[in-house]
């Protein structure tokens, strides 16, 4: 569990401030996940690490092909998986999904933008993408850090929820 607090807080500590992920933060938080399933540290045989690794990627990657998250977040999310494992990595999901859309509520609440994010996510979801330049224009100002979500989502799953 300290491992998912301390790597999902890194994560969303960074993604704050300079709004991304690094590699560095995702592939060592990755390779240490595998590298604790090796060695039977932690609960998880390195086939349920590898197969939770590849979950997290498989379930934010669609996200970032329509434009909906970045690559950081996505890199983040199967890095948990390797902690995780497959069915901790499905109920982070979950809780993540949550998460990012009470955050994204927030943010719009905040930058007073509700209505116009509101109506564009539902276009982004139900045009499969269509509308990904118009909300990535950089004279929007609708783009917010995941990572948070993403560790708010892990550390309850880790906290066994």
């Amino acid at each position: 569990m300290s491992l998912v607090t301390a790597g999902g807080g890194a994560g969303a500590a960074v993604d704050l401030k300079v709004r991304r992920v690094p590699n560095v933060l995702t592939a060592g938080l990755a390779l240490t996940g595998l590298a604790l399933a090796l060695f039977h540290v932690t609960s998880l045989g390195i086939a349920s690490a590898l197969l939770g690794g590849l979950c997290g990627l498989l379930l934010l990657l669609p996200g970032h092909v329509i434009g909906a998250t970045g690559a950081g977040d996505v890199k983040l999310f199967a890095a948990m998986g390797t902690l995780l494992g497959p069915a901790g990595i499905l109920s982070a999901f979950i809780y993540t999904a949550v998460a990012g859309g009470v955050l994204a509520l927030l943010v719009a609440l905040g930058r007073r933008r509700l209505r116009v994010t509101v109506e564009r996510a539902a276009a982004l979801v139900s045009g499969g993408g269509a509308n990904v330049a118009e909300i990535e224009r950089s004279t929007e100002d609708n783009r917010f850090a995941y990572a948070p979500a993403i560790a708010v989502g892990a550390l309850i799953t880790a906290l066994g929820f």
